[in-house]
């Protein structure tokens, strides 16, 4: 007897009691069961003794799900960290790593060079056009954008990646069963050159744990971080935080007319996020270290936990 290796990490992940670290362990000592993208239900049930009673793993061994995405939106693919196509930056979160994800779109876009972006929800004017600026820059040299997909600066990164000809990977806080391509970004969208992926089972609605988590994934995804205009609480000044404790180079754009409340991108800079300025000479938005630091691959150092 078979099933898909997705049913079984989804069935496992859905136990009382069982969270990602824990998943992640009882996985590991269950891969070797793993064949293509089915596991071997009579080999591994004795594995499955160790740590579940008899009904958790009837649960888990009979338990089916059928998946339904709008017609619209291209195959879905489960992706689980013991396959080679699993992306190596998120397999670096070691135990605390999503032990799979969903996908649609191009999933080669997962081990391509890419820089990511978390920001206010209700950027300034000036914000959004830096966000415009810096998407912009780093599509056309061929890098990925990741973010999430909320309003504001997420939504605009996207945008301006696409509308540049680039390529852009939307994180969500959600099942990807609850995807739509969203208004604004429907005139730009091309599936050659979006990837949408979820970190959670395809059925699991928004929450704000879901969305913290998210964020996380994000920065592990991607080579480098930017932060456009954060509050000095919530959500994205806590992605810069796990951002300099994940030792990734954070870069946060300074610029004349920045809103008050957004102050948390001054805070960071004093813990060890690179500012990010303009040449005058062309008045966008001066990237260079960022290549410099994407094509040395240099391991960066902050100042954050010294």
């Amino acid at each position: 007897m078979i099933m898909k290796q997705s049913d079984f990490i989804y069935n496992i992940l859905n136990q009382k009691g069982i969270g990602r670290v824990k998943a992640n362990k009882i996985l590991q000592d269950c891969s070797s069961f793993f064949i293509d993208e089915f596991i071997d239900i009579k080999s591994i049930t004795i594995k499955l003794e160790n740590y579940f009673s008899s009904e958790q793993i009837d649960d888990i061994i009979n338990t089916r799900n059928d998946y339904n995405l709008q017609t619209s939106t291209p195959n879905l693919y489960f992706v689980n960290r013991f396959q080679p196509n699993f992306p190596k930056l998120l397999n670096e979160l070691n135990l605390n790593c999503p032990p799979i994800i969903s996908c649609i779109g191009n999933i080669d876009l997962l081990n391509k060079e890419k820089v990511g972006f978390c920001g206010s929800r209700k950027a300034s004017d000036k914000g959004i056009d830096v966000a415009k600026d810096i998407s912009q820059q780093v599509a056309l040299k061929d890098i990925v954008v990741v973010s999430g997909y909320a309003s504001g600066i997420d939504q605009e990164t996207h945008y301006w990646a696409l509308k540049a000809g680039g390529s852009t990977i939307i994180v969500l806080p959600e099942g990807i069963q609850s995807f739509t391509i969203k208004r604004h970004v429907k005139d730009v969208w091309d599936w050659n050159r979006v990837l949408v992926i979820s970190e959670f089972a395809p059925n699991e609605i928004w929450s704000v744990n879901r969305a913290m988590q998210r964020n996380t994934t994000i920065i592990a995804l991607s080579n480098i971080m930017v932060l456009i205009e954060a509050k000095v609480t919530g959500g994205s000044i806590d992605a810069g935080y796990k951002t300099l404790q994940m030792n990734k180079p954070l870069f946060a754009p300074v610029y004349q007319g920045m809103p008050e409340e957004a102050s948390g991108n001054q805070l960071l800079l004093s813990k060890g996020a690179l500012p990010l300025m303009r040449k005058r000479e062309t008045n966008k938005a001066n990237i260079d270290k960022m290549m410099s630091l994407l094509n040395s691959n240099l391991e960066f150092k902050n100042t954050l936990f010294d």
